[in-house]
């Protein structure tokens, strides 16, 4: 959620940053809405008060066993205003606080504007893979070696699922313990967190009230459709002390989306579908800390992928690409072959303090003085379902068979796979 105090004294900052993201919000109406809102809150909480000396002269008279009629009258009237004036309050407040929901975070000043067109590639690293072969893609090389079965899967719980099988579980498992202790020895706490959450969970991430459609509903819950929406909440309504910062959380869990595999090539295998599996960081911090703890969530997912042997990129998002609760964001893209592009693994991105104030998390500064929000970063550290894919068709050999990075094997990945 956005300062209301900022957009009352900067609106034509605050509108012009919107603009970079395509969201023209109309900053004067939701100003002449906030100066009513004041006003009409100025009114009940006098009418409150004057409710409140009436009754202390109720009070006094009658201990003086005077008579009060007219204070008991006058308490009747006051009455029927104030619950008037609440109800027309209550209204404001609901219009209010709609308009700052749907608005999205405010981008920083060195995103540019425009959609994904204008991503800009910070850097690539690793050799672009070339074969001498007729090379597979990595559904063909799932099914043939008998890693992921898709007909199954889809046979259990429709289109978009998947059942990994054999080494092709042995292998998804071998990167979610590689990428825990690699995080956990870097110092994150690991957190096992619940897989149903609540709405005000939901809001407090950003998934409220935009894209409550996105998400899996389960009776009053929802099932997170990322560990972030989980441990951005582990400190909601909390005040920390300044001493406590940073926190550093890593999390396995299953994603539940409701996005879908297709036909189309870009969508094939585990690409794209309605559950897969992620190692999430996330981090708590100063507001001062947070742009170089985003670079350090950002050098921890390219030493990841980087390790495993991928050719990858760095890319930093354009305002219209970033999720409007982000306002900056890195993906860490990995090359696959058979579609010729790239695709995101890991994205690195800064809150400030936009989820912070939606979920009132602050700290206590150390040297005294009121309260300050927090700021909240996420990154994924990885995410398989693509990494996968990657793995399969960068590391593939003339003879069928798939070459597994030594980092695996410790956690019981073969050295090589291959057709049984």
């Amino acid at each position: 959620m956005l300062d209301v105090t900022l957009i009352r004294q900067h609106p034509d900052t605050v509108r012009d940053a919107l603009r970079k993201r395509a969201v023209d919000a109309d900053i004067p109406a939701f100003l002449a809405l906030d100066a009513d809102f004041r006003e009409a809150r100025t009114a009940v909480e006098r009418l409150r008060g004057e409710r409140r000396r009436i009754s202390a002269d109720i009070a006094v008279r009658r201990r003086a066993g005077e008579a009060a009629e007219e204070l008991r009258a006058a308490a009747g009237t006051l009455a029927a205003r104030l619950a008037q004036a609440e109800a027309g309050l209550d209204r404001l407040a609901r219009q209010h606080q709609d308009f700052l929901d749907a608005l999205p975070n405010l981008p920083d000043d060195d995103v540019v504007a425009g959609g994904k067109e204008n991503n800009e590639v910070v850097r690539t690293d690793g050799a672009l893979p070339a074969f001498d072969f007729a090379a597979k893609d990595h559904v063909q090389l799932a099914e043939d070696l008998g890693l992921v079965d898709y007909k199954r899967g889809a046979a259990l719980a429709g289109n978009g699922y998947w059942i990994y099988r054999g080494e092709g579980a042995a292998l998804e498992w071998a990167l979610l313990n590689h990428f825990l202790d690699t995080h956990r020895r870097a110092g994150y706490e690991f957190v096992l967190p619940p897989h149903l959450l609540t709405h005000e969970a939901g809001y407090t991430a950003g998934q409220f009230p935009n894209f409550a459609d996105e998400v899996f509903g389960v009776d009053d819950h929802i099932l997170l459709p990322t560990a972030e929406t989980a441990l951005v909440n582990l400190h909601r309504g909390e005040t920390l002390d300044e001493r406590e910062l940073p926190l550093k959380y890593v999390a396995y869990t299953p994603c539940y989306r409701k996005e879908s595999g297709g036909h189309r090539t870009a969508d094939r295998g585990t690409l794209r579908g309605h559950q897969f599996n992620k190692v999430e960081l996330f981090q708590y911090t100063l507001p001062g800390d947070s742009d170089a703890a985003q670079l350090e969530l950002l050098a921890r997912a390219e030493e990841l992928v980087a390790g495993l042997g991928l050719h990858h990129r760095i890319t930093k998002l354009a305002a219209g690409d970033t999720s409007p609760a982000q306002a900056k964001t890195y993906d860490v893209e990995v090359w696959l072959p058979s579609l010729g592009a790239y695709a995101e693994v890991s994205s690195v991105s800064n809150a400030r303090d936009y989820q912070a104030r939606r979920g009132a998390m602050r700290y206590r500064p150390a040297g005294g003085g009121r309260p300050v929000h927090v700021h909240t970063l996420n990154a994924s550290g990885l995410a398989t379902s693509r990494l996968l894919p990657a793995l399969l068709e960068q590391h593939q050999r003339a003879d069928g068979t798939v070459a597994v990075p030594e980092v695996l094997r410790r956690w019981g990945a073969p050295d090589v796979l291959r057709a049984h």
